[in-house]
């Protein structure tokens, strides 16, 4: 596709993306009514080359969503922090400003940690729960509070936080980074790969997830080049092959830019599969995929510099 049609279709599908922000200054799922913070979070990634920060409504919306303990609801309205957190200190990171926001948010993943965490959680993984197969010393984060890791969002935490101390890594905040890493390390599956959380159930080896398995290994970009990674590095670049998932190949590139892969014939078949991207309802996934068509030519906004 020659450039200038490149740069008209996403600009197309950033106006489409646009259209549908919600009054609020947020995105929703969907049709819904109720914002969404990763929808929101995405949305604005995908947008903010192209507008002013300071003045971005949906800016203003993540902060006034903040919540007083420094985390973010999943859903406008709910009272309780969630994974968004991590997504949503990785927007205010890509802007370089709210020093007060990101500061409170960082506070907040730092403290929060999967179920595991709790010695006596630990202890029963340990002794008494032996149906999955993984160490419960080495945990991450999960969906909401009081649950058990999980891997996509103990990536994004990584992510963030290591974004976040890029300037000022402190002895605490990189032994929280190592715990996580270690953990998504632990958590692989046999072959390479990730799925949602455990690799071993009732002795049964899982099947890596894609979507998955690109953020696990978009939060070990900078790390050391271990077999696990290379084995799921591998997997990814074979079973990209038979993606035709809007969302799930937007990651894939994401996270093959960032490793140096090539993705040229990528994001060629993923502008075909999105056409004008007025049939992608999920704002989500249209913002993911407008960041996908965008890399090399914008910071990728999960990036992580050592």
């Amino acid at each position: 596709m020659a450039p200038g049609i490149w740069s008209d279709r996403i600009s197309s599908l950033a106006e489409t993306l646009r259209s549908r922000q919600m009054k609020s200054g947020g995105w929703g799922y969907f049709d819904s009514v109720q914002e969404s913070l990763e929808a929101t979070c995405l949305a604005e990634l995908a947008l903010a080359p192209e507008t002013q920060a300071s003045s971005s409504a949906a800016i203003l919306f993540l902060l006034k969503s903040q919540l007083s303990d420094g985390g973010w609801p999943a859903f406008l309205g709910d009272s309780e922090g969630s994974w968004t957190t991590a997504l949503a200190l990785c927007t205010l990171n890509s802007t370089g400003d709210f020093t007060a926001a990101r500061e409170k948010a960082f506070r907040w993943l730092y403290a929060e940690r999967g179920r595991e965490g709790h010695w006596f959680w630990r202890w029963k993984f340990k002794t008494a729960d032996r149906n999955v197969q993984f160490d419960p010393d080495k945990y991450g984060w999960p969906w909401i509070s009081g649950s058990a890791s999980w891997v996509i969002p103990t990536a994004f935490s990584i992510i963030a936080i290591k974004q976040f101390t890029v300037c000022n890594r402190s002895e605490a905040s990189e032994k929280r980074i190592h715990l996580g890493v270690d953990m998504l390390l632990d958590r692989a599956c046999v072959g390479g790969g990730w799925n949602s959380g455990n690799s071993v159930v009732y002795g049964v080896p899982l099947r890596p997830h894609v979507e998955a398995t690109a953020i696990a290994l978009l939060a070990l970009q900078d790390e050391r080049r271990s077999d696990v990674i290379q084995r799921s590095l591998a997997w990814l670049n074979k079973e990209i092959l038979r993606v035709d998932s809007v969302s799930s190949l937007a990651w894939c590139i994401l996270t093959l830019f960032v490793y140096q892969e090539p993705i040229g014939g990528l994001t060629n078949r993923l502008a075909t599969i999105i056409g004008d991207g007025r049939d992608i309802r999920n704002h989500a996934t249209l913002a993911t995929a407008i960041l996908a068509l965008k890399c090399g030519e914008m910071i990728h906004p999960f990036e992580v510099l050592r």
